[in-house]
């Protein structure tokens, strides 16, 4: 099937900080675009707590070989001491766009 995408996800709590993750990702080449949504109400539990939040999502496009490599960034960039930060194969697509994120991402 081509290029094999990965959707990368992750949560903070400033809109500032998840277009700081989408633009740093976006330029080391590690994604081809990120999204960044919110605010949303996350509820979770924490240390034995129910606890609420305010946060933003970002979703983000890799390729499969990338997709550890962006999940490293975005943990070491990210200021939670667990954040979430998830990565789900893609199962298909628009072949355009999948070559778009193999072209996009990786080395020049």
């Amino acid at each position: 099937m081509g290029v094999k995408a990965v959707i990368v996800t992750t949560t903070i709590d400033d809109r500032d900080r998840a277009e700081h993750l989408a633009r740093s990702s976006v330029r080391a080449r590690l994604a081809a675009c990120a999204q960044v949504g919110g605010p949303l109400t996350s509820v979770y539990r924490w240390e034995g707590q129910i606890e609420h939040a305010v946060e933003f999502t970002v979703v983000l496009k890799t390729t499969e070989e990338l997709a550890d490599a962006l999940v490293e960034h975005l943990s070491a960039e990210h200021p939670y001491d667990v954040p979430e930060v998830l990565a789900v194969p893609a199962l298909g697509g628009d072949p355009l766009y999948l070559a778009w994120i193999d072209q996009e991402t990786g080395p020049l």
